[in-house]
Parts: structure tokens; sequence; C-alpha cells
């Protein structure tokens, strides 16, 4: 059955709606000293048929991987072709389902790493029999759900990536003293290829090795609200693994109170929430520490980010309420004055006038008629 996107959009919206409703009503009815017994159960009646309808029109949304992975083995082959190279393809569990507007995204970022595979990974069929290796290359392209979000992890087995190449790149585009260079951890120099414009590649070829790819990668899958890990070893081949949501229009997330505001926070990217003597805080510059589990872990004062006017962040009192998230693959602690609580949201696109304010991800109403703002923390790094 075909359905036009914009009568499921509208369908959603309107669910979206029925939610804010119902909550709006269910605060008004907790502050009333009378509330009657027969409201409280016609609410909770309210709840579950809503629930189940919101779960009826994101069955309706989604649409499995296998749409936009179906036509990558047979690319791989051609540009493996063109190169000299040969190049087999496996896709498994494809059969996961996403939102519909999320998967459209998705493409551009798979084919990307597709061609970053065949063109820098797979080597020649000489080369790799001279390695010890199957003369043909393989390439494979997994998907699993954990819980709200869907992992798709795209792995080759070919040279990995070259990581002194990375590191001379990373020196002569500046961003890194040379002094340093060298003492860095395989993790860091290979996280310098998610920089825009940094390239391994002698030379450019109609595949790649113009400078972008893997940091349109990291940045699209980052605007969906998820995140990109990376890992190669050298001979042996290179994994990416993607993580996004199911669905980008329900979500469920943390309230946090700053600087007299409150804001959202992904519940899929809160690890857990801590309370630490503000005395194991360090502070060195623009640079913050938190000392958790008897390690440092940086640390984001979310009121310093939101305050529009100095003076606004309030002085910190005897212990630090911290919730530790997960930014771009690192543990990091988000301080802020208190936790309000977790909800499920009907996530609204931002206001146009907000648009350009990447650290918004969204913006929601409570229950009391109020504004929220869902924060994408990457952006507040």
């Amino acid at each position: 059955m075909r359905v036009a996107t914009e009568t499921l959009d509208r369908f959603l919206s309107t669910v979206g709606e029925v939610i804010l409703n119902s909550s709006q009503l269910r605060t008004a009815a907790s502050v009333s000293a009378k509330r009657p017994a027969d409201l409280a159960a016609g609410l909770d009646r309210m709840d579950r048929v809503v629930g189940e309808l919101q779960r009826r029109a994101l069955e309706l949304r989604t649409t499995p991987l296998l749409r936009i992975v179906e036509p990558l083995p047979r690319m791989a082959r051609e540009l493996a072709h063109r190169a000299g190279k040969r190049v087999e393809v496996d896709v498994e569990r494809a059969e996961v389902e996403l939102d519909r507007s999320i998967l459209d995204r998705l493409s551009d970022p798979l084919v990307h790493l597709i061609r970053n595979a065949v063109d820098h990974g797979i080597e020649s069929p000489e080369q790799r029999v001279a390695a010890g290796k199957s003369a043909v290359g393989r390439i494979s392209i997994d998907a699993l759900r954990a819980k709200d979000s869907i992992r798709i992890e795209v792995r080759d087995d070919g040279a990995g990536i070259d990581l002194e190449a990375v590191r001379r790149r990373a020196v002569e585009g500046g961003l890194v003293y040379p002094e340093l260079a060298d003492d860095l951890p395989a993790e860091a120099v290979a996280a310098f290829v998610f920089h825009p414009g940094l390239s391994t590649a002698r030379e450019v070829s109609e595949v790649s090795g113009r400078g972008v790819g893997m940091d349109a990668v990291r940045a699209t899958i980052e605007s969906l609200g998820g995140r990109v890990e990376l890992a190669s070893e050298p001979g042996r081949g290179t994994r990416v693994a993607l993580f996004v949501p199911i669905t980008a229009a329900v979500q469920r997330v943390l309230l946090v109170a700053a600087a007299g505001q409150i804001a959202a926070v992904p519940i899929a990217r809160v690890e857990r929430i801590v309370e630490v003597p503000l005395a194991s805080i360090d502070r060195s510059g623009r640079e913050a520490f938190a000392l958790v589990d008897d390690e440092p872990v940086p640390l984001i004062c979310l009121a310093e980010r939101i305050s529009a006017a100095p003076g606004a962040v309030p002085a910190p009192r005897g212990h630090a309420t911290l919730v530790l998230t997960d930014v771009r693959g690192e543990r990091v602690a988000l301080h802020v004055e208190r936790v309000a609580g977790q909800r499920q949201i009907y996530v609204k696109p931002v206001p146009e006038l907000l648009a350009g304010v990447r650290a918004l991800a969204g913006l929601t109403i409570l229950g009391d008629g109020r504004p929220v703002f869902v924060l994408d923390l990457n952006q507040l790094a």
C-alpha cells in the first residue's frame, strides 16, 4: 500500500497534538484539590489510546533499511571494477525499519562509506595476495536495533587507515602542534579524518580524494541526533558504525534546568546522573573537568552555554548535579542546576528565526504550555 508522505506527516502531527493536549489536561487536573476519580480514569484510558495511535502512526511511517542498502553492492562492484579491484558486499539484517525522514538522509552517508572502503580501504588483487589475503576484498553492511536506536555498521577487510599519513596531514593543516602529534593515541589520530578538507588520497579520483566525505557523514548523522564511531587496524581493515534514532518525531527526554530555563536532553544519550562536590571540579582557563569514578571527565556548564547576559549563571553551592552523556564518542559531564524529570515528547521543528542556532535540535511544549528546546549535545561541546 502506498501512502503519500504528506498524509503521514499530517497524521503524525495530529498525534503529537493529542499527546500535548493529554499532558496539558493531566497538569490541569493535578493542580485541583478535588480531582474526580472518573477524570483520572478517563485520562488513563486516553493515554492508552493515544499510545496505541502513536505506535500505529510510527509503523506507517517506517521503512526497511533495505530500501537504500539494496543498490550498494552493485555500486561497490562497479567502482571496484573501474579501479582494477575486486570486491564483494555482504548485507545483513537490513530488514530493520526506520522513520522515512531519517532513512532518506542515510543514503548519502552510506554511499560515502562504500566509496571510501573501495577507494581507500580495499587493495588491488596483487597487493592482497601478497599480504596473504583473498584477491577479492569484502565489505559488509550490518544493522542492529538497540532500544530506541539503530546501529548501522560498515566494515571492510582492506589496508586500514594510514595513521601516519593522517597524522602528517593533520600537522600540515594546523590541526595539531608537531611536538604533540607523535604522542597522540591511534584513536585520536583516526578521528582527524572527520575534519573538513582532510584527505590522505595522493591524487583526486572520480571516486574520492576530494577532501570531502567523512566530515559530511558525521555532520549528517549528528543532525539526526546520532553519532559516528570509527575504528581501524592497519592491514586488517576499517569499521564505521552509525548510530541513529528509529524515529525523529517522538522521543523520551530528560528535562534539566539551567539559568532559569528548562531544556531537554535525549534520554538515549544519558548514561546516568551523579552529584559531586564542587571541590572535585577543576577549572583551567575555559576548560573544566569533574572527577567522576576517580577519573577526570570534561565538563560542560549548561548555564554558561545558554545564558544571554553576564551574571545570569548563579554561583554554585555545595554539590554539582552532573548528567553523564556521550559527545562524539567521548564521555562528558553536563553541569545542570537540577533535573526536572523524564517525559515522552513530540518534537516540533525549531522556528525559522532560530534555525541557525545549531545547538537546538527541536522544540516541544510541556503540559503547562511552556516551550522547551531539545538540545543537540554534539553542538554544545
